[in-house]
């Protein structure tokens, strides 16, 4: 990781140039997932963030997040994101470097709507599709080739089970074919979770396998931290498969560093955010030494 260095902002710029990132996602039952994911994404490095939540949250979510300028949109009756706010979402996502959606997307129909209207519409940013957004690939695997491989997805083996039609066994057997193999056929970057994490580029067959982190991460909420991670880091310029793996790689060290201090056990998703800047600084102060 020390040899594949993240890109850094210029001393002399200011928050723009650190990147802008959006993360579309909450629902009334769970708030909490897109206050982590953002979170996250500024722990990353991001300079500017932006948060698109159902109506009835936006105001709390702002209360949580005040470094956040927090978009309030149409929500269903269920308590997912409108199909309707497509087009206001997707001219806040082509102002931004990155934008991640998913986390706390409850309402599968309207996420589903939500996505077949969006998608097409993102011309330029990264995109990280996480939790209920994965969705919208399982129904229509031919959704992301318009984004030109710009897009990174972070399913486990159930979810990537479910987006292939096959098994969760088949995926446990061979986590890195299946990574590959998922990645060439979705032409996306894949972070397949898990004990040992597979992270797959959408051309040839390069990946990765993070072997950091324990089983102190199997832990509500630390999904959301880790694709906040990621956007984040591709906010700052990072490519799709340099966030995911510095992301996934950064995500493992904090749930170490924490198992060191507490425990492997009962460590808070929310506390592995104040880790990532100090593991950020040491990677990139060893590589000046």
């Amino acid at each position: 990781m020390r040899a594949w260095a993240l890109p850094q902002p210029d001393e002399a710029g200011d928050k723009e140039a650190r990147g802008r990132v959006l993360v579309i996602g909450g629902s009334p039952e769970m708030p909490g997932a897109v206050i982590l994911a953002a979170t996250a994404a500024l722990r990353a490095g991001a300079g500017k963030l932006q948060i698109a939540t159902c109506r009835s949250i936006a105001q709390a979510v702002a209360t949580a997040v005040p470094e956040a300028r927090v978009f309030a949109v149409p929500e269903t009756k269920a308590g997912g994101i409108s199909a309707s706010a497509a087009v206001e979402l997707a001219g806040r996502a082509n102002d931004v470097q990155a934008v991640l959606v998913g986390p706390g997307m409850l309402d599968e129909k309207a996420t589903a709507r939500l996505m077949k209207a969006l998608l097409p519409l993102i011309e330029s940013p990264v995109v990280v599709l996480d939790a209920g957004a994965l969705l919208c690939v399982t129904e229509n695997k031919r959704c992301l080739r318009g984004l030109n491989h710009r897009v990174v997805l972070t399913p486990h083996a159930g979810e990537m089970a479910h987006l292939l039609g096959v098994e969760k066994s088949e995926i446990e057997d061979a986590p890195q074919q299946v990574a590959q193999q998922a990645a060439r056929e979705l032409r996306a970057v894949i972070a397949l979770k898990g004990a040992e994490t597979h992270i797959a580029a959408p051309t040839g067959n390069k990946s990765y396998c993070n072997r950091t982190g324990n089983i102190g991460l199997a832990t509500s909420g630390s999904g959301d931290t880790l694709s906040g991670i990621i956007a984040g880091l591709a906010a700052r310029g990072a490519a799709p498969l340099q966030a995911a793996a510095w992301g996934v790689y950064l995500h493992g060290r904090a749930g170490d560093r924490l198992a060191r201090k507490m425990g492997r056990l009962g460590f808070l998703a929310r506390e592995l955010l104040a880790e990532i800047p100090r593991l950020m600084s040491e990677l990139e102060g060893r590589k000046k030494s």
